[in-house]
């Protein structure tokens, strides 16, 4: 019988640690563009939702009112739309670029859950609305009560928060908008016009001749 050589098996390569962040980083995006959507959806509908209600006393009984979350604070809504621009571009810059782009979406999530749990127990845009009603400036709300949706707003807040501290966290290993189509700024040579051919000379008549060389030609070649 012939000798039988062994072959090698080949074993799996070990994760390195620049492996396990690449992985880490391609989840985190991931999870990232979900929050971030999610959360300035969930803020933009909740702020357009009733946030409190109550009732003003007018002559001969009282009539209801309420208040709508961008009646009592416009803040919300706002910053989700500026953390819905920045968390698209984020992959639009580099580097420091990303990095500042990043604490805004961040910012932007902490600001709106801020505003959200301020305007929970706000009766000042109901008050408005009671002395624009009764024509008493110093009419006030009565039987005021608040809705759950400040507190939903709150939490499409911190969503957009978490986003943005996954940016910040791994931001600098996610994938960029190709350059292909960028001008990198260098000027492009300038394009030399040939002149026009000037017709045919014929060597067999003077007359070609001297005007080819009133053209500045050379009516040898």
């Amino acid at each position: 019988m012939g000798r039988v050589t062994a072959v090698p098996i080949p074993q799996p390569r070990a994760e390195t640690a620049a492996d396990a962040t690449r992985r880490r980083a391609g989840r985190s995006l991931g999870v990232a563009l979900l929050l971030g959507a999610a959360g300035s959806a969930v803020v933009l509908i909740a702020s357009g939702q009733t946030w409190a209600e109550g009732s003003a006393v007018v002559a001969g009984g009282s009539v209801s009112l309420d208040a709508g979350g961008r009646d009592v604070t416009g803040v919300p809504a706002a910053l989700a739309v500026v953390g819905l621009a920045a968390l698209v571009a984020v992959f639009a810059v580099r580097t420091a670029g990303r990095l500042l782009v990043s604490a805004l979406l961040a910012l932007s999530g902490a600001g709106a859950t801020v505003a959200a749990l301020v305007g929970a127990t706000d009766s000042a845009a109901l008050d408005d609305k009671a002395a624009r009603t009764t024509g008493d400036t110093a009419a006030t709300i009565d039987a005021l009560t608040h809705t759950a949706w400040p507190y939903v707003t709150a939490a499409g807040g911190l969503l957009i928060l978490l986003a943005g501290l996954l940016a910040l966290r791994y931001g600098s290993h996610w994938p960029t908008m190709s350059g292909r189509y960028e001008r990198d700024g260098t000027p492009r040579p300038a394009r030399v016009r040939k002149p026009a051919a000037g017709p045919a000379v014929d060597p067999d008549r003077p007359e070609d001749l001297w005007k080819a060389l009133d053209r500045g030609e050379d009516p040898t070649r």
